[in-house]
């Protein structure tokens, strides 16, 4: 399986984007990490918990929540949700982590959005 390399909290994070869990699978009830940029619109409550999709510009996974977001967390932010897979397909995180820069982007993220035209250039 294709791992992606990030820099999130002063560490190194390894996760999956939704392009790779698409491509290969993940195994229901095995431990994971996904990253990609929270969808714009994505975001609801069901319950306790916090339902949203998560996507590389390519494909998309829905997670579910049930913890306290991180102040960082919004739509269109670049986050890393760690959990396991349900069988209906959704991720149910266990924790949610979201970068301190709030230009923070996954790199695999930022090269697809290039890709397709749609990178938008920060000005700071």
């Amino acid at each position: 399986m294709i791992l992606a390399l990030s820099a999130l909290e002063d560490t190194v994070v390894f996760f999956y984007s939704p392009t790779d869990v698409a491509e290969k699978g993940m195994p229901v009830g095995e431990y994971a990490r996904i990253g990609g940029l929270v969808v714009e619109g994505s975001v609801s409550k069901e319950g306790a918990s916090t339902i949203f999709s998560v996507t590389d510009t390519q494909n998309s996974i829905q997670v579910a929540y049930g913890g306290i977001l991180p102040d960082l967390f919004r739509e269109g932010q670049g986050i890393v949700a760690e959990g396991e897979f349900e069988v209906t397909g959704r991720f149910e995180a266990s924790r949610v982590l979201a970068k301190h820069d709030e230009n923070y982007m996954p790199p695999e993220v930022a090269d697809a959005l290039k890709a397709s035209g749609q990178w938008k250039e920060t000005t700071e």
